[in-house]
């Protein structure tokens, strides 16, 4: 594994404890990714795709073994180095969108700015870098629009505008096309592969093989292990070469 990992993770094992019952959700699973990669992990229900998206993204702490991001070791920080992480190094985007359904699309975009520690961008300059990350997402004139008046699609957009608005080391996509029709979903995909092509490093959770085939490397999950580490179909990688995607 190079020391110029994004991600380095090294025998991570993951237990959960319920009462006397002991559950591994991971096992002695070990990757890493470089800059700029996009990879996909797929695995079936109980796999340990979710256990292994929330160490990933700081939500949940490994039993055994170490995470490196970006050359921090996250797998012994405190709750509250944690969080910090969370804002700053990490974009999520999730299948539900979580969007504040009150809040304005640019006002969502806006909100991890919020807890930022050390912020010395003018309110103006907050603005328009959201409207400028929206733009490039491809929603215009939906500046001032709530959740509610946006398509699954569009609140997706926005939910990735969110996940950018830090420059992120890493950008976590849970299932990002679970609750769209297959254009709206292929539409995130190409947002996504182009967001890879820009040096966007990308790990995603998905079911959906067609999803899979837009990064560079497909993890295979099973029973808490990694099963297989493969290059993904060649079909969109080959797309974008040519400038199609």
């Amino acid at each position: 594994m190079s020391d110029a990992s994004i991600i380095k993770i090294d025998q991570i094992t993951k237990i959960y404890k319920m009462g006397t019952v002991r559950v591994t959700a991971l096992q002695d699973v070990s990757l890493a990714a470089q800059p700029g990669e996009f990879l996909a992990i797929m695995g079936p229900s109980g796999s340990g795709k979710s256990t292994l998206m929330n160490i990933l993204g700081c939500l949940d702490r490994p039993t055994s073994g170490t995470y490196l991001l970006a050359g921090h070791d996250i797998s012994r920080m405190s709750r509250e180095q944690l969080a910090h992480v969370r804002n700053q190094k990490i974009g999520f985007v999730f299948q539900s969108y979580n969007l504040l359904a009150e809040a304005t699309a640019i006002q969502n975009v806006l909100l991890p700015l919020v807890y930022r520690r050390k912020n010395h961008v003018s309110t103006r300059e907050r603005y328009e870098l959201a409207h400028k990350i929206l733009l490039s997402v491809g929603l215009v004139d939906r500046d001032h629009h709530k959740p509610t008046e946006m398509s699954g699609g569009q609140q997706q957009r926005v939910a990735i505008a969110r996940a950018l608005i830090n420059s992120p080391a890493l950008v976590l996509a849970d299932e990002p096309t679970g609750n769209l029709d297959s254009r709206s979903g292929q539409e995130i995909m190409e947002i996504l592969q182009k967001l890879h092509t820009e040096g966007h490093t990308i790990v995603m959770i998905t079911h959906d093989a067609r999803n899979a085939a837009y990064a560079q490397r497909v993890l295979h999950l099973k029973d808490g292990r990694l099963n297989g580490d493969s290059p993904a179909l060649e079909s969109h990688q080959t797309e974008t070469a040519r400038g199609v995607a």
